[in-house]
């Protein structure tokens, strides 16, 4: 994409809005459309097919947990960056088990915003995995039990393939994965590869949401491979 990706803004603040487009536009980068509610954003994004939505988690009518789901139902190829007034919110956590790609407080920079759109649109998450890990942890034991069902799919995985993911939920990079299993990181590449399609994740932080609810990684301590 020459200007970067197309991004819908959905916040019940008109002033958030106006000011994230100014941002983003100034930045070369292209806004599609706006939204000041869940409803509406599902609806905008259904209409006008956005690479990114930056996506308020508390929006009258529809939250923005709800609207993620819907979104990512909806148009899977579509990444969701959440926004929030509170650092690690637990409604962050839920939004990234559903697969939103990460999060940012409203206060973000304005340099530091147009990168996160940016990398996202590539397809990347904007959580590091260690990041990610601190909210799992944070929350993971308050998720309902039966919450693993949903990836049952694990047992797709070839024993290497659970060690990786074992290691992904503990935030290793694919560095020191390699370095950790000595393997070259093009092994190491495919192998995540090929998890993130056996499983259905979009990206490192849904891994590492992955690795903790099917207990491949405790919270406070290691995986089983400790």
């Amino acid at each position: 994409m020459s200007g970067g990706p197309r991004v819908l803004v959905a916040d019940d603040q008109a002033l958030v809005r106006a000011g994230f487009r100014m941002i983003l536009t100034a930045r070369g980068i292209e806004v599609v459309g706006e939204a000041a509610d869940g409803a509406e954003a599902v609806a905008a994004v259904r209409r006008l097919v956005p690479d990114v939505v930056l996506l308020d988690i508390r929006m009258p009518n529809m939250d923005g947990l709800e609207a993620a789901r819907r979104i990512l139902a909806l148009t899977p190829s579509c990444r969701v960056i959440m926004l929030t007034t509170f650092d690690l919110d637990r409604y962050v956590y839920a939004a990234l088990a559903a697969g939103a790609s990460g999060f940012l407080l409203k206060d973000v920079t304005a340099e530091h915003l147009a990168a996160a759109v940016r990398l996202v649109g590539t397809g990347d998450a904007l959580l590091a995995p260690s990041i990610t890990r601190r909210l799992v942890e944070r929350f993971a034991a308050e998720q309902p039990p039966g919450a693993a069902a949903a990836h049952g799919r694990l047992r797709e995985l070839t024993p290497r393939e659970l060690e990786v993911l074992g290691l992904l939920g503990r935030g290793l990079s694919n560095g020191e994965l390699a370095e950790r299993l000595t393997l070259s990181e093009a092994t190491v590449k495919t192998h995540v590869a090929r998890i993130f399609a056996k499983l259905g994740l979009r990206d490192r932080a849904q891994a590492v949401v992955v690795a903790y609810e099917t207990g491949l990684v405790v919270p406070g301590g290691g995986g089983p491979q400790d």
